[in-house]
């Protein structure tokens, strides 16, 4: 039986979850390579690929001319993978999309502001259909290697849907809203092991929320904590631009 064949593209991104996965150890790696063919990969082969099965995309959209490319690439593949926070949940690009698009390009390209093409930036699966996400900023290395071959082998990708909280908890953290600092963890997806709040920071998103999100305990400990609305809604900024409509005021 052939092995299904792998390709990853990159699109507005440092490429660095890509970097992890170049990063895997020999035998993670041949591990991976047991289940599945790479067929193109620019940070590690020259080869193209006209046709693959799964499709591993880090980076989000952030120029209308990407979309016939992404298109292309989703009309080829049997599976398609969003790797990492940029093309789960726009990632830091994201930040862009809270100024308007004179202000950011005028930022960025002050001597020729519409010179290059650029617009608000998007997740992949606000362009076309995800089949799985492998979240983070970047990904964790075991997570990548679970999801792949769970994909490959017709089961879910296994990620937990409970929040950080919980990972804390098992650590023995004490919790950083003791501590003076403000964090995401209620709501945000596991799966790190509470790296941040493990080591002396707090939750900052990059692996998006739960799927059901306790808004309720959320409200309760900016109440008993004594901060503002604005001030939690500030910290989704750098990875959850979007999610006014989800914490309404």
């Amino acid at each position: 039986m052939s092995k299904p064949k792998v390709a990853f593209f990159d699109f507005a991104s440092c490429e660095g979850c890509q970097l992890c996965v170049l990063d895997l150890h020999p035998e993670q790696l041949l591990d991976l390579l047991n289940v599945i063919d790479i067929v193109e990969f620019r940070e590690a082969i020259s080869e193209k690929a006209d046709t693959f099965d799964i499709a591993i995309i880090e980076g989000s959209i952030t120029r209308e001319s990407d979309i016939p490319r992404l298109q292309k690439i989703r009309d080829k593949a049997k599976i398609l993978i969003a790797l990492g926070a940029c093309a789960h949940i726009g990632g830091i690009n994201a930040l862009k999309n809270f100024q308007t698009k004179d202000e950011y390009q005028e930022a960025v390209y002050p001597t020729a502001p519409q010179k290059y093409e650029t617009s608000h930036a998007r997740a992949i699966s606000e362009v076309v259909q995800v089949d799985a996400f492998i979240p983070g900023c970047p990904i964790d290395t075991n997570e990548f290697i679970k999801v792949v071959k769970n994909l490959v082998l017709g089961k879910k990708p296994g990620l937990p849907d409970y929040p950080v909280c919980m990972e804390c908890k098992k650590n023995e953290n004490v919790c950083v809203y003791e501590l003076g600092m403000q964090c995401l963890g209620p709501v945000i997806r596991a799966g790190c092991d509470a790296r941040c709040p493990s080591n002396g920071g707090y939750c900052f998103g990059c692996r998006g929320l739960i799927t059901e999100p306790n808004l309720h305990s959320q409200k309760d400990i900016i109440q008993k904590y004594n901060l503002t609305y604005e001030k939690m809604m500030d910290k989704f900024k750098l990875f959850l631009e979007r999610n006014k409509e989800v914490f309404p005021k």
